[in-house]
């Protein structure tokens, strides 16, 4: 069974953040490590829920090639996410920058330049902004229907330009 890649430990954390559990709490202490299913080598990220007691577990594929970490975060290397899509890499870019908390900022403007760093990775070579067909999620067709032309790569360059500077970097 294929699973998905999880370039980084800082996009599966992403990941988890963004899926809480059925009771709708995110508040989940993992534990992770190597394990093998049906013979193939996953990541498994397992934890109790702190609001329900309700055991989690996911698994993700490896990646090909590691990804060395080069600053915070590093969600991946050149080739786009399996895990989120364009429009929920936008998503995350709004939120955190929206949320910027006093005294944090160069964090906070780090991830959001992360993100949309991750959105333009969905750009094929030669073309100018991410093709309908690269979003898969509901929350990234929803980003994606309000303003699609955010998803066009001379905005993303601005955008993530702009969080660079503002975040001093």
């Amino acid at each position: 069974m294929p699973y998905s890649i999880a370039r980084s430990r800082d996009e599966a954390q992403l990941y988890l953040d963004l899926h809480p559990c059925a009771c709708g709490s995110v508040d989940t202490g993992w534990d992770s490590g190597l394990a093998s299913v049906e013979g193939e080598l996953v990541t498994s990220y397992e934890g109790r829920c702190a609001a329900c007691g309700a055991e989690r577990e996911y698994l993700f594929g490896l990646p090909e090639r590691e990804v060395t970490p080069t600053g915070f975060p590093t969600f991946g290397g050149a080739e786009p996410s399996e895990l989120l899509d364009p429009g929920e890499w936008l998503w995350v870019a709004d939120l955190t920058a929206g949320n910027v908390p006093e005294g944090d900022r160069r964090q906070a403007l780090s991830i959001a330049r992360a993100a949309v760093e991750e959105v333009m990775k969905f750009v094929p070579p030669g073309q100018d902004e991410v093709p309908e067909d690269a979003f898969w999620s509901e929350r990234g067709r929803a980003v994606r229907a309000a303003e699609p032309g955010r998803f066009r790569l001379d905005r993303l360059l601005v955008v993530r330009d702009t969080y660079r500077e503002l975040a001093g970097a």
